[in-house]
């Protein structure tokens, strides 16, 4: 089962009465399935582009059915669900940015260990894969996604070894490009040496930060009067855009921030799930 991150936190913050919830990254339902228990007058909408995860999520929440909608959709069309549901407003909306632990065993190429194809799609109908960008791109796009999505700073050195790889033989599966770098990284780090590389490549391939934009401007268009929005990054680049979005909506008068800075996994769910380790938990307040 994975582990859905900052749980009490985030439920103690989202949850402000009943209505109507949001969960845009719906992955297997942990967040929605604590959401749900908290209160029998809630109603939760999930949203996930990922096939899997809704069928998985489908059965994690069996027991609360009737009170729920699950839907197969990016967040950044948020508005399109809504409205299918014939929902103007909400009571909370929660973003939980993290890859699942399902989705790292799914077999698409995001785990470092993983032998299959490097796919790294989230929802599997799109069309770009992150073998398309290893084994087509240019040396110098390679380099700029690895810069500009995971701030690799080994960035060129590693897109001149894919390049130089690739000519022999296409880059297949995601072992075989975690090797690639493992290869020309320095030694001693305290983190996987692809880890920036797979996140920017993951990143890129999904519009993740694109969409998070997109997806924020228009959830708190339908948040009702002191409704609340909690969104949990797991990146620099995912906190940024965050923070920046509350602030700038605390100073239209849009919102109240109530992270002043954001809120992190204790020590013992860090130790319980290392992952947590660089979760930050960030919420807003409606105030019009």
């Amino acid at each position: 089962m994975h582990k859905p991150v900052l749980l009490e936190e985030t439920s103690k913050i989202l949850i402000t009465g009943g209505g109507v919830y949001v969960d845009c990254t719906l992955g297997g339902g942990g967040h929605a399935r604590e959401i749900l228990k908290s209160r029998e007058d809630i109603f939760l909408i999930g949203i996930d582009a990922d096939e899997t995860a809704l069928e998985i999520a489908e059965e994690n929440l069996r027991e609360f059915e009737g009170r729920y909608s699950l839907y197969k959709a990016n967040f950044k069309d948020i508005d399109a669900v809504l409205s299918m549901e014939g929902i103007s407003e909400v009571k909370g909306i929660l973003f939980d940015l993290g890859i699942s632990m399902y989705q790292l065993k799914s077999g698409r190429g995001f785990s470092f260990e993983d032998e299959s194809f490097l796919d790294m799609r989230i929802d599997k109908e799109q069309k770009l894969t992150a073998f398309t960008i290893i084994n087509e791109y240019s040396e110098k796009k390679i380099a700029e996604i690895l810069k500009k999505y995971g701030e690799e700073k080994y960035a060129q050195k590693i897109a001149s070894e894919i390049v130089k790889r690739r000519k022999r033989k296409p880059i297949e599966t995601a072992k075989e490009l975690a090797d690639l770098i493992s290869s020309v990284y320095p030694k001693g780090g305290k983190i996987h040496p692809a880890t920036k590389t797979f996140m920017a490549l993951r990143i890129y391939v999904n519009s993740e930060l694109e969409n998070l934009e997109i997806g924020l401007d228009k959830g708190v268009m339908y948040l009702q009067r002191s409704g609340r929005i909690v969104v949990i990054t797991f990146h620099s680049l995912e906190d940024r855009i965050v923070k920046h979005f509350i602030r700038e909506k605390e100073k239209e008068g849009i919102i109240k921030n109530l992270t002043k800075k954001p809120i992190k996994p204790k020590l013992e769910e860090v130790k319980e799930n290392p992952s947590a380790r660089s979760a930050k938990l960030r919420a807003g307040e409606k105030l019009v």
